[in-house]
């Protein structure tokens, strides 16, 4: 397997790590990173859908099955109605923090057969890589045009 290879697998190993997670909550993986996103604070839908990699209609349709289960709600923004900001509901809130604090305890385990030392190594390539993406969404003080 050549070095690409071993990215894709690594890829697979996390998201089904993460995916086991998620069931424990009775979440999908797409629902617990919707409610990661918003548990601290709202976020606009634009900039939500863009962090996320979602096109706005596919966000849209997470975010109404989200809100049956009373997970997340929308509102109109303050400062300009056209925009739609998204927020943990209080039960959201506490699911989406115990989801977070959970992956965040467990995700690691995915390094635990090496030694310490590649541990170490691992937690800092992964942090340099996470640290040098982009995972930031746009500037949120951009005008929206309707």
């Amino acid at each position: 397997m050549d070095y690409g290879d071993k990215l894709f697998w690594l890829s697979v190993v996390i998201q089904r790590k993460y995916a086991e997670v998620c069931a424990e909550f009775d979440l999908t993986p797409a629902q617990a990173t919707l409610l990661c996103a918003v548990r601290n604070e709202p976020r606009r839908m634009a900039d939500l859908a863009a962090s996320l990699g979602m096109t706005k209609n596919a966000l849209s349709q997470l975010v109404d099955r989200t809100a049956r289960r009373e997970l997340v709600g929308r509102a109109s923004s303050a400062q300009d109605r056209r925009v739609v900001m998204l927020s943990a509901t209080p039960t959201g809130k506490v699911l989406g923090e115990a989801v977070y604090a959970e992956v965040a305890k467990r995700l690691p385990e995915i390094a635990r057969n090496l030694d310490a030392d590649d541990q170490r190594d691992f937690e800092r390539v992964a942090t340099a890589i996470v640290d040098t993406s982009d995972l930031s969404p746009p500037a949120s003080n951009q005008r929206v045009t309707p």
